[in-house]
């Protein structure tokens, strides 16, 4: 193990919640398909809903995890500790997957806004000005991360300000406005019918979006080596993060509904109408600059995320050890970090933006996983400090997990006939991603099983 790094590398409570909010959320910014096909009374409920029966299940699970196992590489050590080396690869396996194609998404989304000022980007990534912003969106957060995590945390405090700032404002100015009309044309808007049929497949591809939106909080475990007074931080920081997005939803929404603005309008510079319905040409402007600043926010957040599990990977002798080096002065894992933005760059420019549904796959996999190792480690470790624990013994912990799995297995379910890509559908695809897991397990046990076998007396497996 590498020696632990001194405390002018580390970050603390408020960094680690920034770098959470920006992995799980970055803002309103996503919801408009939601709001277009559901409408504003539906897309509240599901707001409103999912924090109560996902975010707070996850974030107790992160909460008493992370703080009992503050380690590089988070969730990976959790299930490899509680369920055992074949389940804690798949766990890695499965997160490197659905992360690396969540970060292929941001370059492409940054283009796409910078596209609504710069008539130059129209092509997106497929045009070389597009292609050029992203590639430099892509070196530009992976030199950030180099320079350390609480270059990170402080660059994720700031940002959150200046994403948040004018939905702030236009919140307040939404509230200052509902006595001269604004209450009656919120009323009105909640209870519109949606613009589509509320269908059961309508419904599905809702929770499904809504859903996605809400993901992410596991992946803030990955770094929890290198936080400040862990035990202590990731509960404070996974309960303020589970308000802060909820509420980073659904004011927007209220305040866009009073505006007047039509549900079935919303789409691409939605927020910035809404902005410039509530405060003019300069919120409608902040509102625009935000949206690229919350794209890079969660590139940025993410990469430090997923560049902690191939440095875990590395020290257990699953990757090249090149990958567990860390700068000297940094202490951030630049190998890793390269490696993590390569592979983004290769993706830049394929059509991933709706591979919601295997995304969702993926990252269930990996939960339920983590959710069994919470109750395998109560078995297994009772006497494992834990500064945080979920309420209810043995019987609590089994419990967290069944909404994440109810709405995971309809999840499923529901999107069983989704689009994937190359013409497969989302859960075939979904299930090949995963089976390469297993293949990897295969091919390290007999990768050991020659190397002890050309040192007498070394072991086969970690």
């Amino acid at each position: 193990m590498p020696p632990p790094l001194g405390r002018s590398r580390r970050i603390g409570v408020l960094g680690l919640a920034a770098a959470t909010f920006f992995i799980v959320s970055g803002g309103p910014y996503g919801l408009e398909e939601i709001l277009q096909a559901h409408g504003y009374g539906r897309a509240v409920a599901l707001l409103l809903f999912l924090p109560l029966v996902w975010c707070l299940p996850v974030a107790f699970l992160v909460g008493e995890l992370g703080s009992a196992l503050p380690c590089t590489g988070g969730y990976y050590e959790w299930v490899r500790r509680g369920l055992g080396e074949f389940w804690g690869l798949q766990e890695a396996w499965l997160s490197l997957a659905y992360s690396v194609v969540d970060l292929a998404i941001y370059p492409t989304l940054l283009v796409a806004y910078a596209g609504q000022v710069l008539p130059a980007l129209a092509a997106g990534t497929q045009g070389w000005a597009g292609w050029w912003l992203g590639m430099g969106m892509i070196a530009g957060c992976t030199l950030w991360n180099a320079l350390g995590i609480r270059a990170v945390g402080l660059g994720s405090e700031a940002l959150g300000v200046a994403v948040l700032g004018p939905f702030v404002v236009m919140v307040a100015l939404a509230a200052a406005a509902l006595p001269g009309g604004g209450l009656a044309r919120l009323g009105a808007a909640l209870a519109a019918p949606p613009p589509e049929p509320g269908t059961g497949a309508t419904w599905a591809a809702g929770l499904l979006l809504a859903l996605w939106n809400y993901m992410g909080w596991d992946n803030a475990s990955t770094f929890s080596g290198e936080v400040e007074d862990a035990p202590r931080a990731y509960p404070r920081a996974m309960l303020v993060v589970v308000g802060l997005v909820a509420a980073a939803y659904v004011l927007p929404v209220l305040a866009a509904a009073s505006a007047g603005l039509p549900a079935a309008s919303f789409g691409a510079g939605s927020w910035v109408a809404a902005g410039r319905a509530l405060g003019g040409a300069p919120l409608a402007g902040l509102v625009m600059l935000g949206g690229g600043i919350t794209v890079v926010g969660m590139f940025n957040a993410i990469l430090l995320a997923w560049s902690r599990l191939p440095v875990a990977l590395a020290e257990d002798g699953y990757l090249p050890r090149l990958l567990a080096w860390r700068s000297p002065g940094s202490g951030a894992p630049v190998p890793a970090l390269v490696a993590g933005g390569g592979l983004v760059a290769l993706l830049v420019g394929l059509e991933l933006t709706r591979l919601v549904a295997i995304d969702v796959m993926l990252q269930g996999m990996a939960l339920l996983l983590e959710f069994a190792a919470l109750v395998a480690l109560r078995l297994r470790e009772p006497g494992l400090p834990r500064p945080f624990r979920v309420p209810g013994g043995l019987a609590g912990a089994l419990l967290l997990g069944v909404p994440p799995a109810g709405l995971l297995a309809f999840s499923a379910w529901r999107g069983r006939g989704e689009p994937g890509a190359l013409g497969v559908r989302a859960v075939p695809l979904a299930l090949l991603v995963a089976a390469i897991g297993p293949a990897w397990w295969a091919l390290s046990r007999r990768r050991r099983a020659r190397a002890a076998a050309r040192v007498p007396g070394a072991p086969a497996d970690p």
